[in-house]
């Protein structure tokens, strides 16, 4: 059954609604074992300038643009009005994600104080932030913390988290450095993270060992790609930038490779190549938007929007009558084995909800356009 217009605004309007409810005290997820490692509400505090809200933010933008529904503006204006004296307490490239939706503020509304506050951090990012020997940006998940333990390290969750970022800074200035650096780190991260074997993406890479650490094929890491790739490429065809042949062949080999461990209802096991896993809703979420996304922009063939619309069916019937998406695992760092993927906790998060809500988004956009166009 294709979903209306009507019904798909009503289901993120669902979505939004509990992502901006109070759930203080109320989203305490029950720690099953050592592989959980967040607690608490952090899964829906919106109030700290971090990767997880950064998600749903970024969402939240993408939503205002299929509907533009002003309380929706109004409440990422009050949100940056809130929390922005919180933007460098964590120096790191996975609290990049909120500065994501200031390029969009400033569009907007023309207010200078988002574009400088944008513009000093990707300096940062530009010029500061850890990298690599061959020049990708090493994860970082907090400040100097994390430095040493992840030195050396590749994650997919930094395309979409810091890269991305970026990309949408040349819009804001003109200088299309900002894009071809971001075309540069999607390139990088491929190569080192895309499986030969399987066309998908381990989670991450160590390039000082040479190795996939845990190994997993992790569905919301692919979903990370998936889902910013067309955003990146979007961003460079706007400034009259071409993403490289590599970049493009790969992505396409990601999608064709992708679509072949869907299940039947439209769902991806949260490690992509384990069925006997559990079935896992962002990711499924990021992926389908991803699809779709590509599809639009001429980066996969038509044909593939069947396996879109399909994830959009399996999400849809997560997605709770309180607005909460359901089956969404907890914070995922790379854990030790493949098996401690499935050990993780589900519960309600801000990306869970926010990759949720760029589906819907998506999907308004999709059906907006076709009634348009008759």
């Amino acid at each position: 059954m294709t979903l209306s217009y009507s019904t798909l605004s009503t289901l993120a309007d669902r979505v939004f609604t509990f992502m901006i409810a109070d759930h203080g005290g109320h989203a305490d997820p029950v720690i099953r074992n050592a592989a959980d490692c967040h607690a608490g509400d952090w899964g829906m505090d919106i109030h700290h300038w971090d990767w997880n809200p950064g998600v749903g933010l970024i969402a939240m933008s993408a939503y205002y643009g299929a509907g533009r529904d002003e309380k929706v503006q109004a409440c990422l204006r009050e949100w940056v009005r809130n929390n922005a004296h919180k933007r460098n307490d964590i120096q790191a490239v996975n609290a990049t994600a909120p500065f994501c939706i200031l390029p969009d503020l400033y569009w907007w509304t023309e207010d200078p104080a988002y574009k400088d506050m944008a513009l000093a951090w990707g300096d940062w990012v530009l010029d500061h932030a850890h990298r690599t020997q061959a020049g990708a940006l090493q994860h970082t998940v907090n400040s100097a913390a994390s430095y040493d333990k992840l030195k050396d390290q590749v994650w997919a969750d930094t395309i979409f988290m810091a890269v991305l970022f970026l990309a949408k800074l040349t819009r804001l200035t003109g200088n299309t450095a900002y894009v071809r650096e971001a075309l540069r780190q999607l390139e990088l991260h491929l190569e080192v993270l895309q499986d030969a074997e399987t066309g998908v993406l381990f989670h991450g890479y160590d390039c000082a060992t040479g190795d996939h650490l845990s190994g997993a094929r992790w569905t919301r890491g692919n979903a990370w790609l998936a889902v910013a790739t067309p955003m990146i490429v979007e961003e460079a065809r706007k400034a009259g930038v071409s993403a490289s042949a590599a970049v493009l062949d790969r992505y396409d080999t990601l999608v064709r490779s992708i679509v072949k461990y869907q299940a039947t209802n439209g769902l991806w096991h949260t490690v992509m190549d384990r069925p006997s896993f559990y079935q896992e809703s962002s990711g499924s979420a990021g992926i389908a938007c991803g699809i779709a996304k590509a599809v639009k922009l001429g980066l996969v063939e038509a044909s593939y929007m069947r396996y879109a619309e399909l994830g959009l069916q399996g999400v849809v019937s997560q997605i709770a009558d309180t607005g909460e998406v359901l089956s969404v695992s907890g914070g995922t760092p790379i854990m030790d084995t493949i098996e401690d993927y499935n050990e993780l906790t589900c519960y309600a998060t801000l990306y869970g909800q926010g990759l949720t809500l760029m589906l819907l988004a998506e999907f308004m956009q999709e059906r907006s356009e076709q009634r348009h166009a008759l």
